[in-house]
């Protein structure tokens, strides 16, 4: 699963997406989770920045403080889950980041450990988003991080990691276009394990109220 991630360096946030309001007030974070604001690429009229809330909540929800907020996905299940089936013809999304958390579990402890590519400072995860209106009229944008099994360097920690785009399959995955099942299979599948680099960190990334750069920082000594 991916329960954290980071976003840094986004001032060019913009030329990277190409999306025509590169201004939206949002700061690096070095611990991102769920509940929280985030940037989110959309392709409307034009490809634009929203910020959305990480935890999907679907347009037919009746109560949102009852119904599951969902903050992955699997691949695996798009086409068979009505919540997602649906978002997954014209509602799908890129979520720019620089790096996610995931936890190895080694005796009564978890480790932290950060992942991030080698050469891109800022990617994108494979998304999909709703809007939600209560009948008092206001609006709710919400995404959830698609996740796929995990590459040779994830598997000693964890079985899955979050969908990483890409770059050349970013316009398609955005596209309103429906995909065929072989472009789902490429582009969901797992990210080269030679592209990516993994070091533990320290657990202080395990406080959502921490969030500072020392969190990306190797750990030394394990």
């Amino acid at each position: 699963m991916c329960g954290r991630y980071s976003l840094i360096g986004i001032d060019d946030l913009g030329n990277r997406f190409r999306v025509f309001n590169p201004s939206i007030g949002f700061r690096s974070h070095f611990n991102i989770t769920p509940g929280s604001m985030n940037p989110v690429i959309v392709q409307h009229e034009r490809t634009e920045m929203i910020m959305m809330q990480w935890g999907l909540i679907p347009y037919w929800a009746k109560d949102i403080r009852t119904i599951q907020h969902p903050i992955n996905a699997r691949a695996e299940g798009l086409t068979e889950k009505p919540m997602f089936r649906e978002l997954l013809k014209d509602k799908r999304c890129l979520i720019p980041a620089s790096g996610f958390y995931e936890w190895k579990k080694e005796l009564k402890r978890k480790i932290p450990f950060y992942l991030h590519l080698k050469d891109n400072p800022v990617f994108s995860f494979a998304g999909l988003y709703d809007v939600w209106h209560n009948p008092a009229g206001d609006v709710l944008k919400t995404y959830t991080i698609i996740t796929t099994n995990s590459n040779n360097l994830i598997v000693p920690i964890h079985n899955r990691m979050p969908v990483i785009l890409n770059r050349e399959d970013e316009g398609r995955w955005l596209s309103r276009e429906p995909l065929t099942s072989n472009e789902m299979q490429k582009i969901l599948a797992p990210y080269p394990a030679d592209g990516m680099e993994v070091y533990p960190v320290s657990e202080r990334v395990n406080s959502p109220t921490v969030d500072d750069e020392r969190l990306i920082q190797p750990l030394k000594g394990l």
